[in-house]
This record gives structure tokens, sequence and C-alpha cells, in this order.
């Protein structure tokens, strides 16, 4: 038997006066528990919650450096000096290098953007585009998601005579020391540039640390904006490309996350911008309906794609160009590209679990894996693959002529940016945070590598059990059109503020049935022990439901189930209810997560 988890149920017990926050914000008490579940506490943040609006957000200049950056770009741009965008490959550096480039061009400045080769080159501000720079008489580099770490790139552009001005979200890089007495300290480093941009500065005093790239960029631009004069409309059009980089950077969507996607969910559905329509249209999305999962599973993958591939060239043209014909033709090889990396991602993924099947590397509290025959760029993908299907952190890489590419993706019990700085001297290369880290080292240090952090890695059996967080057990009776709707209030979903779990203790499946173009899809007809009936649709895998149904019921209580005849299965369900729209009918669902057999 493999490592695969196993789930535990737990119900959320935060207390508060329910019935007295839902009189307050006229809302449910089912909604009011649910946003106590997501460590709302005062008033204050209920209102900001459910009505803050752009007006809430902080002022840029309390970002610490950000008056020295803002002096630097000015001086370039007063000068007449062309300023390097410094990006990186990924949703978050393309959209980050595009606000700052459209930001400056808007003020009246001159400037290009330019992104490392991810497999050439790997993350961050490096030496040749630094000398290319140079040799195009570049006044200033300004860099965006990266440049905290790029010590050495930062030093040699200085040398060169020129202004860098770093703007970046990654944590910032120290080293261990100990003092005399034995206790031990973080020295923090900063690369020795003109202004250093970044809230997880340590003597940074924003107000908010979970910013992504684009969104440090966007609040740059502000500045920008308002020492140029250039209208504030202006500024708020730049609002989509900021939500989509947050989304797709899987930021918490709380504070000035949550109203900087909410409002430019609302931006992107009135955009005119070639280029965002145009992805929008050959991924077959309808531009008025477009929600957080679209951004992070549809039109995120397709930018991704072109620096996962290819050059992110490609997606940065996709934004800057004007030429509607020019966009439709990025665009449609973007989602083509990106059709190739979702295949091959599924083959490496399907090769790496028969790996860790075959040699019990799923043994492991930490699973370290050197993926054969897969492109080096989908490492980190198929780590967060792995690392949903075993519940444990997962660092996966390639090999080539005796180095290591790999990317790491963590569990909350695993603060993995703290783990792999204690075995920083393994690496040639290491950058990341708690969740998610990348780095190259030796192929000989894979073993030593994988000791060490399964020795030191502190991990309990309980904290490698996935715990499915309930946010209300509600009967189906509860369920209505106008509930349904007041969900809406809580949107938009994702990483900090996913869409709510409620559960039910015991279903009767009436009958089921197996639909879908691609047979993918279980519908049932359930009630519970109330005699309400309603439509359950299950989208997760159906072979691993019919085992389980078989095992707790046996072959005839599963072929009675669907065959519509009576029949023993009785399961609890957690589910996210939903109105089904069909010709012209509207009636009430459950759309299925998770299922289990509660005894009686």
């Amino acid at each position: 038997m493999s490592g695969e988890a196993m789930e535990k149920w737990m119900v959320a017990a935060k207390k508060a006066d329910f019935n007295r926050l839902a009189k307050t914000f006229s809302i449910s008490p089912v909604l009011a528990r649910i946003m106590v579940n997501r460590g709302l506490k005062t008033d204050e943040e209920f209102q900001q919650f459910l009505y803050g609006d752009l007006s809430v957000l902080h002022r840029p200049e309390k970002m610490k450096d950000m008056d020295r950056g803002l002096e630097c770009i000015r001086r370039a741009i007063d000068g007449g000096q062309l300023i390097c965008i410094a990006s990186d490959f990924d949703v978050d550096g393309v959209f980050s290098g595009y606000i700052l480039w459209r930001g400056i061009c808007q003020a009246g400045g001159q400037a290009y953007v330019v992104a490392p080769d991810r497999i050439q080159e790997g993350y961050g501000l490096n030496s040749r585009i630094v000398r290319e720079a140079y040799k195009k008489g570049v006044g200033c580099i300004l860099t965006c998601d990266n440049g905290i770490a790029a010590m050495d790139a930062v030093a040699m552009a200085k040398d060169l005579g020129m202004d860098v001005v770093i703007t970046d979200h990654h944590e910032v890089v120290y080293e261990i020391v100990s003092d005399e007495a034995g206790a031990e300290k973080r020295i923090y480093k900063l690369p020795p540039a003109d202004a250093v941009i970044d809230s997880k500065r340590e003597d940074c005093g924003y107000p908010f640390k979970g910013l992504c790239g684009a969104g440090v960029a966007w609040k740059f631009v502000e500045l920008l904006y308002e020492t140029y004069g250039v209208p504030k409309s202006e500024f708020y059009e730049l609002l989509p490309f900021a939500a989509v980089a947050t989304v797709a950077d899987v930021m918490d969507l709380v504070d000035e996350n949550r109203i900087i996607v909410k409002y430019g969910l609302h931006g992107l559905a009135k955009t005119e911008h070639p280029g965002l329509q145009a992805v929008i249209r050959h991924s077959g999305l309808n531009k008025n309906y477009i929600s957080a999962y679209h951004i992070g599973f549809v039109i995120g993958p397709c930018f991704n794609a072109a620096g996962r591939l290819d050059r992110a060239d490609t997606a940065i043209r996709l934004l800057q160009t004007t030429d509607r014909e020019e966009a439709e033709r990025l665009a449609a090889d973007l989602v083509a590209l990106n059709q190739s990396r979702k295949e091959m991602t599924a083959l490496g993924y399907e090769r790496a679990v028969q790996q860790i099947e075959k040699e019990g590397l799923y043994k492991d509290k930490i699973i370290l894996i050197c993926l054969k025959n897969c492109h080096e760029s989908l490492a980190g993908i198929i780590a967060g693959r792995l690392k949903e299907k075993y519940h444990r952190p997962v660092i996966a890489g390639t090999e080539n002529d005796g180095m290591i590419k790999a990317s790491g993706r963590s569990i909350e019990a695993y603060n993995m940016y703290e783990s792999l700085s204690a075995c920083r001297d393994l690496f040639e290369r290491f950058g990341g945070h708690a969740m998610a880290a990348g780095m190259s080292f030796k192929k000989e240090n894979l073993p030593v590598l994988r000791e060490r952090l399964n020795q030191n890695c502190g991990l309990s059996e309980e904290d490698l059990i996935p715990v499915i967080h309930i946010d209300v057990p509600m009967p189906l009776d509860y369920i209505s059109e106008g509930f349904i709707q007041e969900l809406d209030l809580l949107e938009p979903f994702g990483k900090g503020n996913p869409k709510p779990i409620f559960a039910e203790r015991h279903f009767k499946i009436l009958r089921a049935s197996v639909i879908g173009k691609n047979r993918n899809v279980l519908k049932m007809q359930v009630r519970n022990d109330s005699g309400v009936g309603m439509e359950a649709l299950y989208f997760g895998d159906i072979r691993e439901f019919d085992d389980y149904v078989e095992d707790m019921y046996g072959a005839d209580g599963k072929n009675r189930m669907y065959a519509g005849l009576s029949n023993p299965v009785d399961l609890a369900f957690t589910y996210y209810p939903s109105l089904n729209e069909y010709g012209g009918r509207r009636t009430l669902q459950i759309i299925i997560h998770n299922f289990q057999r509660i005894p009686r």
C-alpha cells in the first residue's frame, strides 16, 4: 500500500456571537460563521471584507525605499535615459514587468522588459541582462518579482555606473550566526541597490506583507503617476493585471489582495486590452463571467506556458502589442503551448508516481525525487501534484550534466524555506518561501539532502494526514436560491479565502450514473434523513468512489445504487451548494468534494 493520504474531517469551532454579526451586517448567521472561520474578528474587519473598496488600500509611500526608487526612475525619465525592466519568466514576473513598462511609458519614459531564460539561466537578475543593459546605454535597471537575492548582478550593475531599483516580494536572504553566548540570530542581507522595495524587509513598515510582485509594481506606478500627473483612471486600468498575477502566484486573498482581485475581476470584464481579450477568447471563456478559478487554472497557465516551454518573450509581447491581429496570433500560440504543457505534465506526473511507488519514497516524510525524461520547467507543477497525493512536502528535480534543478512544494505544517536554509551549503542556488522553493545542487548531494531534510523535518505522523476543515455541518434543508446568492458576498475565492465547505453525515443515494463526454462526472440523486432530496455531482476520481462503495457495501450494493434500486449505501459528504440552470429552469444541486461512511 502506498503512502497516499487518508483524510481527517474537522468542524471549525471558532466562537462568536453569530446572530449579532448577522443582524449588524444584514447577513445570515451561517455566513457570519464562515467569516469568523476565515479569521475575521472585529466589526471593522467584517465591514472591510464585505464592503471594502479601493479607497481602503494602503498608501504606497509606506513601503520602505519607495521614495528612493521613485527618485531613481524620475531621474532616468527626466534625463531621457533608457530603463531596463528586469522581469521574471512566470505570470507574476511578466505582468509586473508589463505594469512597470506601461507606467513608465505613460509617464513619458523609455523602457524595455527582459526576462531570463528559464532553462539556460534560471531565476533572477543575471550578468547577461546587466551587460546587455550597459551596452544599450541604460541609466537604470528596475527589477520586478526578483532581485532581492541578486547580490552579484546588482553589484556588477553598480560598478558599471547604473542605478538599480529592486521591487520584489520574496523573502530577504539571511544567514544564521551565533554570538559569544552561543545564541543564534539572523543577519539579513540586502543587495547593494539604490533602492530595495520589498515589504518582507525587516525594517519595512508597510501594513500588508502579502503582495505579489505585480502588486508591488502596481503600488510603485501609483506614485509614479501621481508624480507625473497621469489620471487615476489610467492607474486603475492596470488593476486587472495585478489581479491576474495575484491569483496566478497563489497569494492569500486577504486584506489588499482581496480588494485587488475583486475589483480587478470587474475590470477584466470591461478590459479593451488586445492581449487579455485574445487569451480569454482562445481559451473559450466569457470575459463577463471570469472568476479567480479561471485565472488560476486557465488564463494564468497560458501565460506561464511561454516561460516554461519557450521564452517569456512571447507573453511579454502579447501584453505589449496594440495590434489585434498580432494579439490573436500570439494568444493562439500560448494556448497551444499550454495544451502541450498539460499533456507533458500529465505524463511526467504518472511516471513520478510510478517511481515513488517503486522506490518506496512515499515512506519518507519529505519526498525528494529526480524525475526522468521530464522537462525541467514542469518539476514545480509535478511537485505540487505529488504533494496533494501524498500530503507531504515534495522536492522534484531534473538532472543535466551532474546538476539537479529542483522545485519544492510544502504543506502548512512545514516551513520549506527555513528547512532548506539550514542546508544552504549543499546548494549552488536557492530561494523561495515557506510553501515553495527553487534550488540547484550537484547530483551527488541528493542523498545527503534527502537524509538531512528527513532527519530534521520535525513532522509527526499527524502532520501528514490531510485535514478537511468543515465550515458548517449544514443539512440540505437550509439550502435555498437566496442562500446561494448570499455566498457570492464571500467571493473571490482562493488561497487564504477558500470556498466554504459544508457537510452532512448521512445521505442515501437513490440512484447514480456516470455522465459527460469523457465519462468523468458522477451524477447522483441523494436524500438526507429529513427526506429532502437533491441532485449531487461529483467531479473527482469515480473509480476511487466506486471502490470505496464496494468496500463498504459490497458489489451488489454498488450495482443496485447504479440501477436505481433500493440499496444500503449511506455516505457522509462535504459539499458546496449551487444552482443548475438548464432549459430555462433553475434547480438546486450540491457539488460533492469528499465522502466517507459514518456509522449510525
